[in-house]
């Protein structure tokens, strides 16, 4: 599912909220030994849909046998129609939630079909994206979001969650531009404080609803018993949490493995209620305006 509390979270240890503020520049460069291991920069023909030999398509309101609303209380559909995710032609893949004339919002959900995106032991993984924020007019409601669950989530319908690990590695609510970052884990209201997680909380993110920006995670296991996530905004580290943050069997149960990535624009649900103090989406919410993905890459160091 998409974690029923893929939310903004609270700072949970003081030394999560000191490694916040460490702003380093990003890791991995083209000359630091670094592999792509996948990369799409989504060239489709316009009006086309998924390439399904890489990506397959989340459809209705939950994963079979798992929680429904997607486990968050959003109240979109997810569908496989082109309105919904499709090719622009000029090198996006567009995800849109669309209101039809009964009120039913549908949007997109997509997945990487592979789950083997992982750091190796003694080395590295980064998973990243270049996109676009949707820029509706009135957004209160809109909740676009980029992040990767545990392999194990996907034969079960996540009904596993949160202990096969999640990282959210962009969320924006309610069209506020901005972006948290956060790390499920362990068990319901456990160490790592789910549904909330261990999160950066909102911060901010000019420019991100009208260019494109990177976001990346990195998952670094180079030292045995010293593993960290970092996440980055364009380069810059904006948030980190390091293994002892949370037990070693908590740790090694979330992050030591595969993952798949997801990309989605859900409409209403617990984040955006959270942050806005009200049930949205807002009656005078705008549809249509999507999040824009231009590139979406995975490379490993060992």
């Amino acid at each position: 599912m998409r974690s029923a509390g893929r939310t903004s979270g609270i700072l949970a240890v003081l030394a999560l909220a000191a490694s916040a503020l460490s702003l380093t520049p990003a890791v991995a460069t083209a000359d630091d030994g670094w592999t792509t291991v996948f990369e799409d920069t989504f060239d489709g023909p316009a009006g086309t849909g998924l390439d399904q030999a890489n990506w397959l398509y989340d459809t209705g309101t939950g994963y079979p046998g798992g929680a429904g609303n997607w486990g968050t209380g959003e109240i979109e559909s997810a569908t496989t129609s082109t309105e919904n995710v499709y090719h622009d032609g000029a090198g996006h893949l567009v995800i849109k939630p669309l209101r039809d004339a009964g009120g039913q919002w549908t949007s997109g959900r997509i997945e990487t079909q592979r789950t083997d995106f992982g750091a190796p032991a003694g080395g590295q993984m980064e998973m990243s994206a270049t996109l676009m924020q949707p820029n509706p007019d009135h957004g209160l409601g809109y909740w676009p979001a980029f992040w990767a669950m545990g392999a194990d989530a996907r034969p079960v319908g996540a009904t596993n969650w949160p202990s096969i690990g999640e990282l959210d590695i962009m969320e924006d609510v309610n069209a506020l531009s901005q972006h948290s970052t956060t790390f499920h884990c362990g068990q319901w209201a456990g160490e790592c404080h789910d549904p909330d997680g261990i999160s950066s909380g909102l911060q901010g993110c000019g420019g991100c609803q009208t260019g494109y920006h990177t976001y990346s995670v990195v998952v670094d296991r180079r030292t045995a018993g010293a593993e960290e996530l970092r996440f980055y905004l364009d380069g810059t580290q904006t948030y980190s949490v390091p293994q002892n943050a949370v037990s070693a069997g908590t740790w090694a149960a979330a992050v030591d493995h595969g993952f798949f990535a997801i990309f989605d624009v859900a409409i209403g649900g617990s984040y955006p209620n959270k942050v806005c103090g009200c049930t949205s989406p807002s009656a005078d919410i705008t549809p249509g305006f999507g999040m824009s993905i231009d590139t979406f890459t995975v490379r490993v160091s060992p």
